[in-house]
């Protein structure tokens, strides 16, 4: 499925030979995002993704560095994660080339013109606002505060407001200068390209990329006794609810057991929840459930959106649900959930973007990639006994959370409800 090698100045290069595509994406993972901040630099890898697309010494201006990739069909974007910062690039193969040299030029050619750093801070300014705005991710970071208090996991990626007004360009490229290091980075490439031509190319580009320092730290979680409910109350027609539960680092083996017992629970229409709540109940449009998985630590949620007068029903036909996973599962239902996972995973395959990810986010992250043999056979063994224990584990009253966005009274007895 992939081949890899490490250059000499410690760079992860991981390329998928897909000979059927017409398609190259290129991905370049960084090994840092929002948990690895101060509290003074509390958005600052997300204000550096933006930044790295506003000009180069070679592409001045960022519709110099968009123009390039958009002039010849192709796709050019970031993101930043708690964990990670990713930049990638899709294009036709024939323009491998140009994709390689513009995405190295933005991560060690930016500017970061004062100017362009002024301008770009309302920006994000506004996307904070944006999220504020949107009760469905306004309740994912009441959840998260909740999960993760006074820790950089509990915060907004973006920062705040606050943070973002004393983030200054020194600090930025002091951050850069310790954190972009090239073994702190893995570059997945997918399509129809050869190993060996795709290391000479790569080596080429980051010939003089040799800054290296100890990678960065991170300060570690430990679950502690905090709040359990957080309600915002808000003039809105929905009432937005998470669920949450502390959940497994990406590193246990367990993971994938807690992937299948999600499945069954909350993805898809032919869900747990879908099926009881929205088809049965008829109590919300939008249920679904999710899991993150982090180098210390993890989660489980749930969020649904329903008419406020639903809300207390809601939360209980959800507890409910999360109940029943302790019980026996049935055969039938655990193989069709390890169909949905293994079909899934593998229509993802198709695509030279959706390879690139799923190697390097791994790389980045865990330092080990699993093939899909591999994966599909931890789910293949994942047996009924294992999704019971993982759930009588895991499932637990006191450590359930929940936070609400909507037009909900502050002496709603919701906390009472928090049992299982």
């Amino acid at each position: 499925m992939y081949q890899k090698t490490t250059l000499d100045n410690g760079l992860r290069l991981i390329t998928s030979t897909m000979p059927h595509t017409r398609s190259v994406s290129i991905h370049f993972f960084i090994g840092v995002g929002s948990r690895y901040e101060t509290e003074a630099q509390a958005g600052i890898s997300h204000f550096i993704e933006h930044l790295l697309f506003k000009g180069t010494a070679k592409r001045a201006t960022s519709s110099d560095i968009s123009a390039a990739i958009e002039g010849v069909g192709g796709i050019l974007n970031g993101g930043t994660d708690k964990e990670l910062t990713l930049y990638w690039c899709k294009v036709a193969q024939t323009h491998f080339s140009l994709a390689l040299d513009v995405l190295v030029d933005m991560l060690l050619h930016s500017k970061f013109d004062p100017s362009e750093i002024e301008r770009e801070r309302p920006v994000i300014i506004d996307e904070i606002n944006m999220s504020k705005d949107s009760p469905p991710q306004q309740v994912n970071l009441l959840t998260d505060a909740l999960l993760w208090p006074g820790h950089p996991l509990g915060r907004d990626i973006a920062g705040t407001k606050e943070s973002m007004a004393g983030i200054t360009r020194e600090m930025i490229l002091d951050y850069l200068n310790n954190r972009y290091q090239p073994n702190n980075t893995a570059v997945a490439i997918a399509g129809n390209i050869q190993h060996q031509e795709i290391v000479s190319a790569v080596s080429q580009a980051v010939a003089n990329w040799t800054n290296q320092q100890p990678r960065p730290g991170y300060s570690p979680y430990q679950e502690q006794p905090n709040p359990r409910l957080k309600v915002e109350k808000r003039d809105t027609e929905q009432a937005h609810l998470c669920l949450a539960l502390p959940g497994l680092p990406i590193l246990d083996p367990r993971r994938f057991t807690l992937d299948l017992l999600n499945t069954i629970l909350g993805e898809g229409m032919s869900s747990r929840l879908f099926t009881e709540i929205r088809d049965k109940l008829g109590l919300a449009y939008s249920i679904h459930s999710y899991i993150d998985h982090f180098l210390d630590s993890g989660s489980l949620i749930i969020y649904a959106g329903l008419e406020p007068k639903n809300l207390s029903a809601g939360i209980s036909a959800i507890l409910e649900q999360l109940a029943l996973l302790k019980e026996p599962i049935p055969e039938s239902e655990i193989s069709k959930a390890k169909e949905m996972v293994k079909g899934r995973l593998l229509l993802r395959m198709e695509d030279t973007r959706d390879v690139a990810s799923l190697l390097g986010g791994q790389e980045i992250l865990t330092g080990r990639i699993l093939t899909l043999d591999d994966i599909v056979a931890k789910v293949d063994a994942i047996t009924a006994d294992e999704l019971k224990q993982m759930a009588r584990e895991l499932v637990i009253g006191d450590r359930l959370r929940l936070a609400v966005v909507g037009p909900v009274s502050d002496d709603a007895p919701l906390e009472k409800l928090l049992k299982l």
